[in-house]
């Protein structure tokens, strides 16, 4: 970075009018790392000869090797506007593989505009709705740029007539997306359109764009650049049209400040009241006020020790402050706060919000933690929650009995920089689980990891995580206490697919539902089928379930409130049938006669009392496990169908759609994930290399019957708990 650019920085922080932070977010192959060389290049930190073939952003040695991006890179840079003014662009590189997903999702907490790159041949693939579906989960708004447009002109030989309508037809999928899943009063003004300059067009590995405003301003045609492309002269259409140029003024113009960002923002991100005043000063982004911020990515320097990424919300850090993890419940020091250039950094002291920061010093700072400062303790931020969960889990032991404390130490941080790592630990036994988005997840983030740390492991076999769940209402259970002093009675249902829905898709947010959100939660749930009397009454949502009190008049229940959401929780972390997770349980609370001596209704008494009766309700309501299955499209040669489609049956997999394009067969198939295990080389195989496959959903569908039994034998054997069935009742 040279100086001067330093020096820009330093004066821009300050500047919030004139700051942006985006992220670049595609499908994998898509060119976001060529692309983000082009903005680096445009903004002097590398040569224009390099830009394209430097991958700058990928610069972890796995990365390299692999050839795709594995870690989100955060680099800070100073480009001139159209206007004349500098601007300070914090810019982030997401992978585009879905199995790292979770460094996208946590990508988009941190920005407030986000870059979505489309291939022009390829189009609208899965992954390009799954991040524009994160982005707009976020509330982070979107622009478009439609890459690899050379290929259109050089290999397919594409006529303008042709490209444009491949160019209506990928603006139009994703204005489709975006007015599906934007909040309400931005499915219209978020939309992106040609003639406004929110769709950029070009090629980022040849350097060059262009977009409408940039056309009428310059005189160009797209017969210009056609002709360009056929005869050569890219390094000459580059000149005339470099994709920095047309891309950051594409971002200035249309993508937010954080002032403005903010303002739409923090009501859906912070859990606190608005008209607090820790609201009020992030709602403002307000420098002056009371320091807020949520770290959103970290990483190990050999130097510096741990490195978290903090977006800032309101205002400033500075070195040697003290800061409060909320989450954590616990006070640190930071050492240094600095902008980022890749693996590298810039001290610059203090950073006011508004502006994403590396800050050293708090060592014990994992993805999603809340940050503020010590004489002023706010509300947390809503957890960072990506749109797929862990459906592959492998068990890790050390060869070494004495090497288990550095292989405990080095899972737990692997956890804290990657939240959609679940790792559950037992630091007596040893035995450890690793649960990921998949294979190459696991194998990319944790065994390549634990090789560089010269730990020898034994790592078991893939497991599948399943869920439980029940097909109908029990009749109410009454759960006693040890005691006997206490009862409790419930009663459980399942959760409609319209309901399920609504909380996947965040409508309805998870957690414990405050007075505020009350209205929120009632008419959210009433306006999917939902009763409106029980609707008012929902105290918890927790990983796909509810927990409802609907008993009245009960004396002292306000007063072990807390204990029966915790036990609630338990049971949907570890079901009757295997201890699986449980998903689609709505617990109702009926009655409940409590000692009046509180001594005699504490934990000891209540947890189990309430657990049991509610495991024992849904044993009583055909309770089963659920299995994931991954929709995948499946992109294969038309003559290769025959073998593809005997691989999916074998498998489990069902057909779902099947269309021709070209000499290409695109179809969607639902597999179970136990059976997925060696698809990917299976599907090679099949197709001579020529296939591939991409994720579109990951569901959750009950077992067959035929080997229902058989499965929860298996999960209880692995597990170490009793080789019964508990009690089913089948219909």
């Amino acid at each position: 970075m040279a100086e001067n650019m330093y020096d820009k920085i330093k004066k821009i922080v300050y500047d919030q009018k004139h700051i942006r932070n985006l992220c670049i977010a595609a499908h994998i192959d898509h060119g976001k790392t060529t692309f983000s060389d082009n903005l680096l290049a445009g903004a002097g930190m590398i040569s224009d000869e390099l830009a394209g073939s430097m991958r700058v952003t990928d610069f972890d040695a796995q990365e390299q090797e692999r050839g795709i991006t594995i870690f989100s890179a955060n680099v800070s840079m100073v480009h001139k506007g159209s206007d004349g003014s500098d601007y300070l662009v914090n810019l982030i590189d997401t992978p585009g593989h879905v199995d790292f997903g979770g460094d996208v999702t946590r990508a988009m907490r941190a920005v407030d505009g986000s870059i979505v790159l489309a291939c022009a041949v390829d189009g609208v693939m899965p992954q390009t709705e799954t991040v524009l579906r994160q982005s707009l989960k976020e509330r982070v708004k979107p622009v478009l740029f439609i890459n690899k447009v050379d290929r259109l002109i050089k290999e397919l030989k594409f006529t303008p007539e042709q490209m444009q309508e491949r160019f209506v037809n990928i603006i139009t999928k994703v204005n489709t997306i975006i007015y599906n899943v934007a909040p309400e009063e931005f499915k219209e003004s978020w939309q992106v359109d040609v003639n406004s300059g929110r769709v950029g067009f070009g090629s980022a590995f040849k350097n060059w764009a262009i977009s409408i405003p940039y056309m009428k301003a310059t005189n160009m045609t797209f017969k210009d650049i056609i002709d360009m492309t056929v005869n050569g002269q890219e390094k000459e259409l580059a000149k005339k049209a470099p994709l920095h140029k047309i891309v950051l003024e594409m971002a200035i113009n249309h993508l937010p400040t954080p002032t403005v960002a903010q303002i739409y923002r923090i009501p859906r991100l912070w859990t606190g009241e608005m008209d607090s005043p820790e609201g009020q000063a992030m709602l403002n982004c307000n420098p002056d006020g009371p320091l807020s911020g949520v770290v959103t990515n970290t990483q190990i320097d050999k130097h510096a020790g741990l490195i978290a990424a903090v977006r800032l919300f309101s205002g400033s850090i500075k070195d040697g402050d003290s800061v409060h993890l909320v989450n954590q419940n616990k006070d640190a020091r930071v050492q240094m706060v600095a902008v980022y250039y890749g693996p590298r950094r810039h001290a610059i002291s203090p950073i006011p919000c508004g502006n994403i920061a590396a800050v050293s010093g708090i060592s014990s700072a994992m993805s999603g933690e809340t940050i503020c400062g010590v004489d002023k303790i706010i509300a947390p931020f809503e957890s960072i929650k990506h749109v797929f969960e862990p459906v592959v889990t492998k068990s890790i032991e050390p060869k070494n009995i004495k090497d288990l404390p550095r292989l405990i130490t080095a899972l737990q941080q692997r956890s804290k920089e990657d939240q959609t790592l679940v790792i559950k630990i037992s630091e007596d036994t040893g035995e450890t689980l690793v649960s990921g988005l998949g294979e190459l997840h696991i194998e990319a983030k944790i065994e390549r990891y634990l090789k560089e740390k010269n730990i020898d492991v034994i790592i078991s076999p893939p497991i599948v995580i399943y869920k439980e769940g029940i097909k109908k209402t029990s009749t109410e259970v009454e759960g006693k206490s040890p005691n006997k002093h206490n009862k409790f009675y419930m009663i459980v249902e399942p959760l409609t697919n319209d309901i399920m829905t609504a909380i996947t898709s965040g409508a309805i947010r998870n957690g414990k539902v405050r007075k505020q959100d009350q209205k929120e939660v009632s008419e959210n749930l009433i306006a999917v089928g939902f009763e409106r009397e029980k609707s008012k009454k929902v105290l918890d949502v927790y990983e796909g379930n509810m927990l409802i009190n609907i008993s009245r008049g009960v004396q002292y229940l306000d007063e072990v409130m807390e204990l029966l959401k915790q036990a609630f929780r338990e049971v949907c972390d570890k079901g009757p049938l295997a201890d699986e997770p449980v998903t689609g349980l709505s617990v109702l609370i009926v009655d409940a006669k409590l000692h009046e001596d509180a001594i005699h209704r504490g934990p000891s008494q209540v947890l189990p009392a309430v657990r049991s009766s509610i495991k024992q309700a849904m044993l009583m309501s055909d309770s089963s496990l659920y299995e994931p299955k991954q929709i995948i499209r499946l992109d294969v040669p038309l003559n290769t169908m025959g073998d593809v489609m005997s691989e999916v049956q074998n498998r489990r997999g069902q057909v779902m759609d099947m269309i021709e394009e070209g000499d290409t067969a695109v179809i969607t198939v639902k597999l179970p994930v136990a059976e997925m295990f060696g698809f990917e080389p299976s599907l090679k195989s099949a197709t001579a290399g020529r296939g591939f496959q991409s994720l579109v959903d990951i569901v959750y569908e009950m077992i067959p019957k035929d080997v229902r039994d058989q499965t929860i034998l298996q999960i209880r054997k692995r597990k170490g708990l009793k080789e019964v069935i508990p009690q089913i009742i089948d219909e």
